[in-house]
């Protein structure tokens, strides 16, 4: 019948999967429509941690089909670790997880290819994950790449090759030193695993659903502030992290989609390098991350943390037509007796709310608004209405600068903790 996309409205790291576990029951499928195993969405079920890199964060749940789409990219070593770790726990993967035939696959040479490229850049490197992920949307969007269909036919070695081949040549320009031959070997293991899935034409599965009245939740990965077109470019992810990239990354119309939810953390983070102007570079910002768990689910890396970013929120919501927000981590500023939010930018005595073209090369100041804190464990609270008022009153100065409402509040990792406002309207 219709699709709603939830994407990050910051930097990535945001929470999508708790999120979008707890609304899964709701839906017909669930999509995962950009981005690698350079993300990490994290569900706790029952104390139980399950971090998922590729799968899509409905998989734990017995309704919905569960869709890696066309504009995934996928490295087949890591989707069978995943895969084989959610069977280990009785997860039935084989009934429930379908695989786009057009989505592309990261080769041992990609990944190779990413760590000398970031290697070769010293202290201008992008702060890439080293998964290949760039690397692999470089042959894709310069059609040399290698399909999961292309593992169907009777070309496939020689499609493997050629594309091998290349990034041999391509690696002679850099200085790097590396092994190949055992990475090929557990590599091609694991495309023979792939074999043995549900490999799908996608946009005619999806499209069939929709038409059978059946509901698509489209789930991103990283953030908007990530997206390779709108984000603090060179700083940024290699695919389309905003609501455009559902339609491109799974096959749908634009006219399918109804909700578009945005989740955002109630402070910011980042991890590796780029702008980051509400950053606390300082002992309230180590605080923030050791109360907070700051580190990468898929690379450990301690994340950088600051206070919210109301004009870049802003931002995100007008690019991706954001209909309401779902509020993360709260809870981890229990404890602090004022909260900070930048509400503007001092650029050359210049006070903006819009964000510079080069935030790279801009010297921004941020202006701060300070609201009380609310001094109270948001986790003993079981409803949105009894929340403390100056809670609802961070709350309400938030929705009122974003002009969109927040409508659902998690107060904790687990998949219970999670309080909707009465307005909520999904599925």
């Amino acid at each position: 019948m219709h699709v709603d996309i939830l994407l990050g409205l910051q930097w990535g790291d945001e929470g999508k999967g708790k999120i979008i576990d707890y609304l899964a029951p709701q839906y017909d499928i669930i999509a995962r429509f950009q981005g690698g195993p350079n993300a990490g969405h994290t569900l706790v079920i029952n104390g139980e941690k399950t971090v998922l890199h590729t799968v899509p964060s409905g998989i734990l749940q017995e309704r919905p089909m569960n869709v890696i789409g066309n504009g995934v990219v996928i490295d087949p070593v890591t989707l069978k670790k995943e895969i084989e770790n959610l069977l280990a726990k009785g997860i039935d993967v084989n009934k429930r997880l379908f695989i786009s035939k057009k989505a592309h696959f990261i080769l041992p040479t990609h990944k190779i290819l990413d760590a000398a490229s970031e290697a070769a850049k010293g202290k201008e490197k992008i702060g890439s994950t080293l998964r290949g992920i760039s690397p692999t949307y470089m042959d894709k969007t310069g059609r040399n790449g290698l399909r999961v269909g292309d593992i169907l036919s009777t070309d496939f070695k020689n499609i493997y090759g050629r594309i091998k081949e290349k990034h041999l040549n391509l690696l002679k320009i850099y200085d790097f030193e590396y092994e190949l031959n055992e990475l090929e070997s557990t590599w091609f293991d694991a495309i023979d695993f792939v074999r043995s899935l549900n490999l799908i034409d996608s946009e005619y599965y999806l499209n069939n659903a929709l038409s059978a009245g059946k509901n698509i939740l489209a789930e991103g990965a990283q953030g908007t502030m990530l997206d390779i077109d709108f984000g603090t470019y060179p700083y940024v992810t290699s695919s389309n992290t905003i609501s455009s990239g559902a339609c491109n990354g799974l096959g749908i119309a634009p006219g399918k989609i109804k909700e578009v939810i945005g989740i955002a953390k109630a402070y910011c983070t980042r991890v590796g390098s780029g702008p980051f102007p509400t950053e606390l570079d300082n002992d309230l910002g180590e605080q923030i991350r050791k109360i907070g768990g700051e580190f990468g689910a898929t690379t450990g890396r301690p994340r950088r943390t600051g206070w919210i970013d109301l004009p870049a929120l802003k931002y995100a919501i007008m690019v991706n037509g954001v209909t309401q927000i779902a509020m993360t981590k709260s809870d981890i500023l229990n404890d602090f007796e004022t909260i900070e939010a930048c509400t503007e930018y001092e650029v050359d005595g210049v006070l903006s709310q819009q964000i510079p073209y080069d935030l790279v090369n801009t010297v921004v100041k941020p202006v701060y608004h300070q609201l009380c804190g609310w001094k109270t464990d948001l986790r003993n609270f079981s409803s949105y209405d009894d929340l403390p008022e100056t809670f609802l009153g961070y709350l309400q100065f938030v929705e009122e600068y974003l002009g969109t409402e927040v409508t659902m509040i998690s107060t904790g990792p687990e998949r219970e903790r999670l309080l909707f406002k009465k307005a909520a309207s999904i599925a």
